[in-house]
């Protein structure tokens, strides 16, 4: 130790003319150091062996038990890792980017700078369909001479928030499947989102497209939202009544036209014609429905546009309402506002007058005497929150379901007796003296 001394710190006057070095030890010129001054390099060079030799003694020891090629892999097999682990981080930031706090998969944004579209553009699927068709005699788009219709609902993928909810959708679809049963309709329902953009109300627009290309034979597209059931299993859709017309659905002209109301038209219920003209509509409702930004602007032009609508994201039907009353000569001559009956019934002025219905009239009207169509606007049996309490919204379904249900039995009851594949839609006549007793009825 007699040999070493620490250096000293530079003063601040120094660093200005001498560049400051790293603190080291320094040998002394004293006498001692020079006398042994040639021992010194002969027992470092003693160390240098043994450190060497320990070193080859380490290689040979690790190559007989893990051996020498994997010995020398390990540094690269490490830096693979640390490479694949920091491209794993940048990837799971660059999906939580938008600060989304759940932990579903972020699913892919679209360029607002493009239009949305609902698929590849199609210019001319009226003749592509008619060779179809032509091509394929054993799908004709009418039997019987009437045309061919498919009823299209469907639920989120999902389970519902609460059971009672998956069992009310349960009930809806059996309704819905009884009535096509009865009328030789084709039914399908829907569980899965054809395009996550649009999810939620317009997940209906693209489903419709879809099942319009796959299936030329059908005629008619009727979409019917799950909350909505048939309240009068008996009535059948006049389509004679629209051989002219490409969209039919429940409205009233006054609130269209003149108030531009956002209730002025429902899309709970409503039919497409299989047509291009039905594309083209498609094609220009579908841009105000991509979630996000788009959505939301949209929202604003909608409630700046409709009377009295609300705050909030675009819609499927105040975006109808706008696009056919911006452009009502373009769409307006093939758009048919139903109201002599209830393609669309609001529940809560029907379900408390069931009784009344079945003392003063019977089924095969389907308007106010005897609805067709019972809809549970403002409930949300699968959801948590809705505009209504849960409990009279569920009340209410479990009266319509009843309601249906019984005249439902009596039908097959009377014609248990013919084959199934024989029997024909069931019309007023067969009806007439027709009467239940609910049993909600004590």
């Amino acid at each position: 130790m007699d040999r070493f001394t620490a250096l000293k710190r530079f003063s601040s006057a120094a660093t200005t003319t001498t560049a400051p070095t790293l603190p080291t030890a320094v040998t002394t010129t004293t006498s001692t150091s020079s006398r042994r001054g040639g021992s010194r390099p002969r027992k470092t060079f003693s160390n240098v062996k043994i450190t060497i030799l320990c070193g080859l003694v380490t290689i040979l020891v690790l190559r007989g038990t893990i051996g020498i090629n994997h010995f020398f892999a390990i540094d690269a097999t490490e830096a693979r890792n640390r490479k694949l682990i920091e491209e794993a981080n940048r990837i799971i930031a660059e999906l939580r980017s938008d600060n989304d706090p759940s932990d579903e998969p972020s699913e892919p944004s679209i360029n607002h700078n493009n239009t949305y579209s609902l698929g590849p553009k199609i210019t001319n699927w009226d003749n592509t369909r008619k060779t179809w068709l032509e091509a394929n005699p054993n799908f004709p788009n009418r039997v019987n001479g009437k045309a061919r219709i498919l009823l299209v609902t469907g639920s989120a993928p999902k389970p519902c928030d609460n059971s009672i909810g998956d069992h009310y959708l349960l009930k809806s679809i059996k309704n819905k499947i009884d009535y096509c049963r009865i009328h030789g309709i084709e039914i399908v329902y829907n569980m899965a989102h054809l395009d996550t953009e649009l999810a939620g109300y317009w997940a209906k627009l693209p489903l419709i497209r879809k099942l319009m290309l796959s299936h030329p034979e059908i005629e008619w597209i009727w979409w019917m939202d799950s909350d909505a059931m048939f309240t009068d299993m008996v009535f059948e859709i006049p389509l004679s009544k629209y051989d002219h017309h490409n969209l039919v659905v429940h409205g009233y002209p006054d609130l269209f036209f003149d108030q531009k109301s956002w209730i002025a038209l429902n899309t709970g219920s409503f039919l497409l014609r299989n047509c291009q003209w039905s594309l083209k509509l498609l094609d220009a409702w579908a841009p105000m429905g991509p979630k996000g930004r788009i959505r939301d602007e949209a929202g604003k032009i909608l409630t700046a546009n409709l009377k009295g609508r609300p705050a909030f994201e675009a819609d499927d039907q105040s975006a109808l309402i706008f696009l056919l009353i911006s452009k009502k000569d373009e769409w307006m001559d093939k758009v048919f506002l139903e109201n002599s009956y209830y393609l669309h019934g609001y529940w809560a002025e029907l379900v408390d007058r069931y009784e009344e219905m079945i003392e003063k009239s019977h089924p095969g009207s389907g308007d106010e005497r005897w609805p067709f169509v019972t809809h549970f606007v403002g409930c949300k049996p699968c959801g948590r929150y809705g505009d209504y309490p849960v409990e009279r919204c569920l009340g209410g379904m479990e009266r319509a379901f009843n309601f249906a249900d019984n005249q439902t039995s009596l039908i097959f009851d009377d014609r248990e007796s013919i084959p199934l594949n024989s029997r024909g839609p069931v019309n007023d006549i067969e009806m007439e003296s027709f009467s239940c007793r609910p049993s909600w009825i004590s």
